[in-house]
């Protein structure tokens, strides 16, 4: 194996460094079929652990809508853009906008050009006061615990503050907690699952910490892809 190439869904920038600590050359890409399919990818000499590279020479990829933080949809041009989809002109010109591809993804761009996704605009919570929170980053954190096998997140109203706080799903890990801990009741797991939220709650700012939290007992409806359908998935 000489190279490896991520895609498809957001991989831990961990992984790629440590691939490649190893000496496996491994990177991301970013990329939709409606594109052909390929958006942005780092190169095997210059990239990026955390993004997903440079535009693609040919392909013209900008930010609109942006947010105080400079973050925007990803649209893109060039020949690589599809015509549009099959006898679907009503979907076509949903995406396509005077030749630029609409990805409804949201990103933003580095100083050196190296774009990063931030999230799909269609799961985007914006809260009371106008502030945007990713799912996918608040699920990257909790994730990121050995107790937690998957999660979804979203935004629900508090009735008490009046504004959209973090709400999570989360399927635990339960072979890895039932060797860590033996079998444990209700209470202990939700104990041991608050401070798992707790700790990745830390890295990130107060509007996007989850406050409230289910638990399920199997795991979440997933696609043909093993991508889990987050909308079947919410319970409100």
């Amino acid at each position: 194996m000489q190279m490896f190439i991520s895609g498809a869904a957001a991989i831990d920038p961990t992984v790629i460094e440590d691939f490649n600590a190893m000496g496996f050359t491994m990177f991301q890409g970013y990329g939709m079929t409606e594109n052909a399919p390929i958006i942005a990818v780092n190169k095997d000499r210059y990239y990026k652990p955390a993004s997903v590279g440079l535009p693609m020479p040919g392909t013209e990829v900008k930010l609109i809508d942006q947010d105080e933080n400079g973050i925007g949809e990803i649209i893109c041009r060039g020949d690589s853009v599809m015509i549009g989809y099959y006898n679907n002109p009503e979907e076509t010109a949903k995406v396509l906008v005077d030749g630029w591809l609409h990805t409804g993804d949201y990103g933003y761009f580095d100083r050196d050009g190296f774009l990063y996704i931030s999230g799909r605009k269609k799961n985007v919570i914006v809260t009371k006061n106008g502030k945007n929170i990713f799912p996918e980053e608040v699920e990257f954190y909790l994730n990121k615990s050995e107790y937690i096998s998957e999660v979804v997140v979203w935004g629900i109203d508090d009735e008490k503050s009046g504004d959209t706080i973090v709400q999570a799903e989360i399927f635990p890990d339960y072979p890895a907690i039932e060797e860590k801990f033996g079998r444990i009741g209700e209470d202990e797991l939700r104990k041991l699952l608050k401070r798992e939220i707790d700790e990745a709650n830390e890295h990130m700012p107060l509007y996007k910490r989850v406050r409230r939290f289910e638990l399920r007992q199997e795991e979440f409806e997933k696609t043909t892809t093993k991508k889990i359908k987050r909308y079947a998935s919410k319970r409100v």
